[in-house]
C-alpha cells in the first residue's frame, strides 16, 4: 500500500510533462506562423524617359557643294546667306514653302540668296521630267526663265503633259522646249544635285541647308515650315 501514492505521484508527472510540451509545442508553432516571410513588396517601376525628338543633322559648311555655275540663284550673287533648297517639282510640301521663300528674298533683301537643287524623288510620276524641264527653261531662257518655270509649275501643277504650255506662257519657243524635254540630256545633272543632296544629309523635300558664308556655319529647316523658322535660323546665322 505504501508503493500506491509514489506510482499516482510518477503517473501524474508523466501526465503534466505531457501536457507542457503540448502546450509549448502549440505555442511554438503559433509564433513560426506570425513570423512568416511576408512577401517582399513590389518593387517600383520605374517609368521610362520620354525620348527627346532628334533634331535635323547639320552639315559641316565643307561637306555641302558649293554654289557654282551649274547653280540657278534667285537674289544678290553675293549675298551673306545662300538657302540652298534641294526639292522636287510634285512635291505639295515643296509647292507649300515656295512663297515662303520668295518672302524671305523680299524681306532680307541683299543678304539672302535662294539656290533651287534637284530632288526628284521615285515615286513621283513626274519629278524627274519637272526637274529636267527647269533646266530647259534655263538653257533656252537663261536663269530667268528657270525661274519663271519653277513658280509657273507651283502654282499650276506639275503635270507632265503641261509642262510644253507652261514653257509657252513664259515665253519660250514651245518646240524647241520639248525637244530638250525629250532628250533627256539634263538627267545625269539633276541625278548629280540629288547626290550632292544626300550626301550633305538630305533625306526628303524640301531639305533646306541655309549657309552663312563669312562664318562658314551651317542651318538646317526641313519642310514646309512657316516662315518664322526660317527667320530664326537666318537670324542665328547673322549674329
Amino acid at each position: 500500500m505504501t508503493n500506491m501514492p509514489q506510482q499516482d505521484t510518477k503517473m501524474w508527472f508523466g501526465i503534466s510533462m505531457v501536457l507542457v510540451g503540448a502546450i509549448i509545442g502549440f505555442a511554438g508553432s503559433k509564433m513560426s506562423g506570425t513570423a512568416a516571410i511576408q512577401p517582399a513588396p513590389p518593387t517600383a517601376q520605374v517609368q521610362p524617359t520620354p525620348s527627346v525628338p532628334e533634331e535635323d543633322p547639320v552639315p559641316e559648311y565643307a561637306s555641302v557643294k558649293a554654289v557654282d555655275s551649274d547653280d540657278h540663284v534667285r537674289g544678290n550673287s553675293d549675298a551673306t546667306i545662300t538657302i540652298i533648297e534641294y526639292s522636287d517639282t510634285e512635291c505639295p510640301f515643296c509647292a507649300r514653302v515656295h512663297p515662303t521663300m520668295v518672302q524671305l528674298l523680299e524681306d532680307y533683301g541683299d543678304d539672302v540668296n535662294w539656290v533651287f537643287r534637284h530632288y526628284p524623288l521615285s515615286f513621283h510620276a513626274s519629278a524627274q521630267k519637272g526637274a529636267e524641264s527647269l533646266e530647259c527653261a534655263a538653257e533656252l531662257g537663261g536663269n530667268d526663265k528657270f525661274w519663271a518655270m519653277i513658280d509657273m509649275i507651283y502654282e499650276k501643277g506639275s503635270d507632265l503633259t503641261k509642262f510644253g504650255e507652261y514653257a509657252r506662257e513664259i515665253g519660250l519657243n514651245q518646240t524647241a522646249f520639248q525637244t530638250c524635254l525629250d532628250s533627256g540630256k539634263y538627267a545625269a545633272k539633276t541625278a548629280e544635285m540629288m547626290q550632292s543632296g544626300s550626301q550633305a544629309g538630305v533625306q526628303g523635300t524640301p531639305g533646306n541647308l541655309i549657309l552663312n558664308h563669312k562664318t562658314k556655319k551651317v542651318a538646317v529647316v526641313s519642310g514646309a515650315q512657316p516662315l518664322q523658322n526660317f527667320k530664326d535660323a537666318i537670324d542665328g546665322l547673322l549674329k
